[in-house]
Parts: structure tokens; sequence; C-alpha cells
């Protein structure tokens, strides 16, 4: 049988380091644990890109603050998009999981002395810029406030869903710097930005209590995929470094088993899953106006690349094995290999390409070019030419669907 979450013991020493514990703490007598004291206001920080806003909303009547949240923030709970009691504890309290506001890196050879292969790390790239974020480090941190080809970034991962999204964090033309309130939503990450405390679902990038409720944050393309996939495409690139400024026991997976398909989804408090997929089962998540579709890992382990149509885009989703689950084995760098999925816009240079994967390699039918899982032509007569990424999120389906009910499942 398999031991899920280490040992009780281990739990215990975890709760105030890792994401999401569980703890023994009622909501009503949450206490702020180690705070993070804010940074210095970024007015002056020249705006880049700028958040989209929809209208603010208010629940009535007003409701009573999540257990304790008013004792840690300033938030205005009068302003809200959701109902509070959808709000859990997650065990540690504002910034028990610290967030890191001031990111150092290395680069590829430094970082090979201590990634494996077959480690999942968070690929983003911004105006030419690769960076890697190893799941290692934000397994304990899930927040990282950076800067990305010369445009204010957030990288996030929560955990209990699977989900590392990035984001733009300008927002009305300011950088925000975001931190963990300690709070879950359907088990799916609740952030704070520190210029108005208003909180963010980390699974929408939208503000969901507070002054900026309904304001969206710009998705910015990013994937887990492996430290060899990384540091091949992206010699040059950089990594988060492990030295963040606290003391963690990085690499370890204090989760143990917790992907286990067949086990139910840890402090989930929100719509029945439909049965569709088991509830942890993995997908590959991506919506474009408004047509959200969820692409299974099961199925894509089988059939390697997918064509499909979203929100009238055509697009096509690369599957390859070679990552490790961060969520299956004591030392994330053992985890079972549950591969890399990313999605591409198939319009290249103004013709829709077709994809199928021919038993060894992804081949496109127009002109039968071999591509790789990052989405470049590696040989053929389109050699050397980059798909365009689609934003596309990781995600258990339980956490995907209780956001996006009206999802589809693609069927071969």
């Amino acid at each position: 049988m398999k031991i899920y979450f280490v040992l009780l013991a281990t739990i215990t020493t975890f709760i105030v380091l890792a994401a999401c514990q569980p703890s023994g703490i009622s909501e009503n007598e949450i206490v702020v644990a180690n705070p993070i004291p804010p940074e210095n206001p970024t007015d002056n920080i020249e705006p880049l890109l700028t958040a989209t806003l929809t209208p603010q909303s208010t629940n009535t009547p007003q409701q009573k603050p999540p257990g304790g949240a008013d004792r840690e923030f300033t938030t205005d709970f009068s302003i809200t998009s959701i109902d509070f009691s959808e709000i859990l504890s997650g065990g540690p309290s504002r910034d028990g999981i610290p967030a890191i506001l001031k990111p150092k890196f290395v680069d590829i050879n430094e970082a090979d002395s201590w990634l494996m292969p077959q480690e999942p790390v968070v690929q983003v790239l911004v105006n030419n810029e690769a960076k890697a974020y190893p799941i290692q480090i934000l397994m304990w941190h899930e927040i990282v406030n950076d800067e990305i080809g010369g445009v204010p970034v957030l990288v996030t991962f929560c955990p209990l869903c699977n989900t590392a999204i990035a984001f733009e964090r300008t927002v009305n033309g300011r950088a925000f710097d975001f931190g963990t309130t300690g709070r879950l939503r359907f088990s799916n990450l609740i952030m704070y930005d520190r210029q108005t405390e208003t909180w963010w679902q980390q699974a929408e990038g939208k503000g969901i209590v507070g002054k900026l409720t309904g304001t969206q944050l710009v998705f910015v393309p990013a994937a887990i995929i492996s430290w060899e996939e990384f540091k091949n495409a992206n010699p040059n690139g950089l990594v988060l470094s492990k030295d963040t400024g606290f003391l963690r026991n990085y690499g370890s997976n204090p989760y143990v088993g917790y992907d286990d398909v067949n086990r139910p989804p840890f402090l989930y408090q929100g719509p029945e899953t439909p049965d569709k997929l088991l509830p942890v089962a993995r997908v590959l998540a991506v919506e474009i106006e408004e047509e959200a579709v969820a692409y299974p890992y099961e199925l894509l382990s089988e059939v390697n690349v997918v064509n499909d149509t979203v929100g009238g885009k055509e697009i096509a989703v690369f599957w390859s094995t070679g990552t490790a689950s961060a969520l299956d084995t004591l030392q994330i760098a053992d985890g079972r290999d549950v591969g890399t999925a990313i999605s591409y816009s198939r319009l290249l240079n103004g013709s829709v390409l077709t994809f199928k994967y021919d038993g060894q390699n992804i081949v496109d039918d127009e002109t039968g070019s071999t591509w790789d899982v990052l989405g470049k032509a590696i040989s053929g007569e389109l050699a050397g030419k980059q798909l365009e990424q689609v934003v596309s999120v990781n995600h258990f389906w339980f956490s995907w669907v209780a956001f996006k009910p009206e999802t589809r499942v693609y069927q071969q």
C-alpha cells in the first residue's frame, strides 16, 4: 500500500513550510506565522502590460470575512464575487508559505549539478528570454515575483491542483507583488497582492475579494517540462536558484502519493466532479474565446498528438515521455514518468498544419517536417521554425472542472 503524505510526524514539520498542508488549526484560530513585510511600493515602475478590467461585484447581504482574515489583511471584504463559505484554511496563514520576492538565478551548468534530467521545471519564455523554475523550489514557495524579458511576471504553482501558471503582474500600470493568503478555494491557491491586498484565484488569475475583484490578470504561456528538455532547448537559459533566503528541503515532495488517480483530492470542498474522468486524472486545459477543453494525459500518452479547434482557433497538443511527476515519490526526481503536454497554434506562415505521430516522431502532413514537444521543427522543410505556444495549464480534472464546469473533454 502506497504511503500518502509521507508520515504524520513529517507533515507536522512541513505544515508551515510547504504549501496547503493539513492542519489542526481551525479557521477561527489562525495566527500570522512569520509574516513577510511588504516590499516598497512600485508606483514608479514603467507600465508595460496592463490587466483587463471587468466590473466589480458585491455580494448582499455583506458576508463576514473568512475566519481570521480581517486580523491579517486590510482587504475590503465587502467587495467580492464569491461566497466565503467556499474558502478554506490551508493550514499556514498569510505568508506562512513565503513567496519569492527577489529571485536569484544560476546558469545551466550550475543548475545541472542538482537537477536530474527527468525533473519537472516550469518553462517561461518572454521576449526571447527563457527561464526555468524547478518544481522542487516552487513546491515550497508557490509564488515567484520576477521579471522576464523586461516584463514583470508572476510564476505560480499550486501543488494540490498541479497547476503551474504564469501571469503578467502589471495591474493598472503598476507592477504588483504577490504573496500567499494561506487559503484555498476548490483546493486551489488564493493569492493576494501587497499593493491593494486584493485576493486572487490562481486557477483563473482573477481578483475574487477586495478592491480589484473582477480584474483579470493576463496569462503568460508556461509549461511543465523536464530539465533535460529545457537545458537542451535553452543553453543560455536561466534557472531559479535554491538560494532563496529560506531553509527548505528542496528536492523532496511532502505530498507523497498525492497524484494517485485512485485517491480523492485533498482539502476539496466544491462542486461535485463530473464522472467523465477520475477526479485526480491529469489534463491539459485550454480555454480560447470562452470555449474550454480538457485533454486527458491518459489519452495523450496513447496518441502523442492531437489536432483540434478551440474557440475558432486551430491548435495542436503535443505529448512526449520523459518528465517525472512532482507529487509521486518522496524525492521529486524519482517520480514516475507522466510526460510533457503543451499546446500550440497550428497556423504557421499563413497555413494551417496537420500533425500526426508516425510511431517515432511528430510530423506534419503538409511538409513531412519532424517536430519536438517544444513545438520546434527539428528536421525537414520547416527545420528551425517555431510554433506559437497557446496558453494551456496542467490541472487535475477536479480542479479545472470546478472552475469551468462547461468544459469539453477531448475524445479521439
